[in-house]
């Protein structure tokens, strides 16, 4: 179990720092909420050891909820930009493998976490 949690938490790490990198928002205190939220969940793995593949949606939401408490919505939506209607993407599913980057008010998945573009 422990190289299972590791080799997650370690994916889910450098998903989230492609996906800040792509966006422009990876500062040393974006990358600093991201550690929090790895440790987090390093601890919730520890009680729940069957959540080790939701592992990547779930730090993947965690920083979201961090980055909009102190930066604002993120990664907001490129599908609906020219609208003028600035929404951030959410992560689907919520809680389950292979989550993605999906467009709420298209119902359109914009990337897997961890392959967003700029």
């Amino acid at each position: 179990m422990e190289n299972a949690l590791e080799t997650a938490l370690h994916g889910a790490r450098s998903a989230l720092v492609r996906d800040l990198t792509a966006r422009d928002v990876a500062d040393a205190a974006v990358v600093s909420l991201l550690e929090d939220a790895i440790a987090q969940r390093r601890w919730w793995v520890e009680q729940w050891p069957d959540g080790v593949d939701y592992v990547l949606g779930l730090v993947a939401q965690d920083v979201q909820d961090g980055l909009l408490e102190g930066w604002g919505r993120w990664p907001l939506c490129t599908v609906c930009a020219a609208d003028g209607d600035p929404h951030a993407l959410s992560v689907e599913p919520e809680l389950g493998p292979d989550p993605h980057w999906v467009c709420g008010k298209e119902g359109v998945v914009v990337s897997a976490v961890g392959e967003l573009t700029p």
